[in-house]
């Protein structure tokens, strides 16, 4: 049985109680053609695990610990280059793919970057470092393609526990890593380095980052092949404000938030770590914050907001957000993170009347409501791609009367 490291099994975590759901993916088949009564199994797993709790932990799923560290292994390599060379790899303008580096100037142009990234929104390996660093482009590459696999399986899973046919979200995410023109999926890599708390200021520049950092669609046009990149803007996160300004955060005891309380955009995230990281969730129905804890070699997948229209609220979008852990070994020491953000192709319709609701002609208490969402919904339905770009404007607007 896999076992978290011995410092960190002293933390009080919703894993630690056992409240976080796990699933085991052994056997599935997750290539072209997955087992077809383990895609069963693990829908209802599903079903239950996001309806409850919004999340689930994904033990067995195919993507080696020695993948993972290896990716890893490649992007502290990459980190180490001279900047004239990590130059070439830099994200441009009107490309999501590409490099950030830590210590650039953010769009206030006083809070820099904290953090090494490496996005890659296609499958196309040619702007990949693999001239300086022999064996990353093909390594990345392959590694991109098992989360796209194992984001399908995710999402033939779901459409059963659904009770919808398999290929239902297939078909709406066709498009996975061919580009943000067509699809909002990436897969990011990221190192944090260490918060070293005896250096001036230290503690100051890490206010108001996000573990969970998701880019803005920022144009308004409903071009879904824009001149203007709506990912350009680099690295708007959940909580960014206008012009990029960090909002700074503390909890009751004075600790610092990484990043505050929000829910990912897409249809759901799937996330690797090296480490216990400070995640902190509010369970669906609940107020109360709770560590999630580190399993190694799991995955953690987590609803985001178009899944929770698409099933009409049965799966919440997990609140969540990020604190500098308050364990001095924790907060000492390096850590990484493999985030892949699964969003439906561009111009999928996202409509909650999409899928049938069970439950709907039972509950006749939320009847009249969800009539009236339904009516709201047909009068104004958005594309994948607009629904984006409306959330990151409700957000805006809300931070800016705040």
């Amino acid at each position: 049985m896999i076992k978290a490291k011995n410092s960190d099994d002293k933390l009080d975590t919703l894993l630690s109680r056992s409240v976080v759901p796990i699933i085991d993916l052994a056997h599935c088949g997750i290539e072209e053609v997955p087992v077809k009564s383990v895609v069963n199994r693990v829908g209802h797993q599903l079903k239950k695990a996001l309806s409850e709790k919004g999340m689930a932990l994904l033990v067995n799923h195919g993507i080696s610990d020695e993948k993972l560290k290896t990716a890893w292994d490649h992007l502290d390599d990459f980190v180490d280059l001279s900047p004239d060379v990590k130059q070439h790899y830099i994200r441009t303008d009107g490309d999501k793919h590409g490099y950030v580096s830590r210590g650039q100037p953010r769009f206030d142009g006083k809070a820099p970057e904290l953090r090494h990234a490496f996005n890659i929104s296609t499958l196309n390996a040619q702007n990949l470092p693999e001239e300086p660093l022999p064996g990353f482009a093909d390594h990345i590459s392959t590694l991109a393609t098992d989360f796209k696999a194992l984001a399908s399986f995710i999402l033939q899973a779901m459409a059963v526990s659904l009770d919808i046919p398999n290929t239902f979200f297939l078909e709406k995410h066709s498009h996975m890593l061919s580009g943000d023109h067509d699809n909002m999926s990436s897969l990011r890599m990221l190192y944090y380095p260490p918060v070293v708390d005896d250096e001036p200021g230290q503690n100051d520049v890490i206010k108001g980052r996000c573990q969970y950092s998701y880019q803005r669609c920022l144009s308004n046009q409903p071009d879904f092949r824009p001149e203007h990149n709506p990912r350009d803007e680099d690295d708007l996160n959940e909580v960014d404000g206008p012009n990029g300004q960090l909002f700074e955060h503390k909890l009751g005891n004075g600790a610092v938030i990484h990043c505050p309380a929000h829910v990912d955009y897409g249809t759901f995230t799937l996330l690797a770590q090296d480490s216990e990281g400070g995640l902190e969730v509010k369970l669906p129905g609940s107020e109360k914050w709770n560590r999630v804890g580190h399993l190694p070699g799991s995955i953690l997948v987590n609803c985001g907001q178009i899944l929770n229209i698409w099933t009409q609220e049965r799966y919440p979008a997990l609140q969540h957000r990020v604190v500098i852990p308050e364990q001095e070994h924790i907060r000492a020491r390096g850590r990484h993170s493999i985030a892949f953000f699964c969003h439906p192709d561009n111009i999928t319709m996202i409509s909650p009347n999409d899928l049938p609701n069970p439950d709907a002609a039972q509950d006749k208490a939320c009847l009249k409501q969800r009539k009236k969402s339904f009516k709201a919904a047909k009068e104004r339905v958005y594309n994948a791609y607009q629904l984006i770009q409306k959330k990151f404007r409700d957000t805006y607007s809300n931070n800016n009367h705040s």
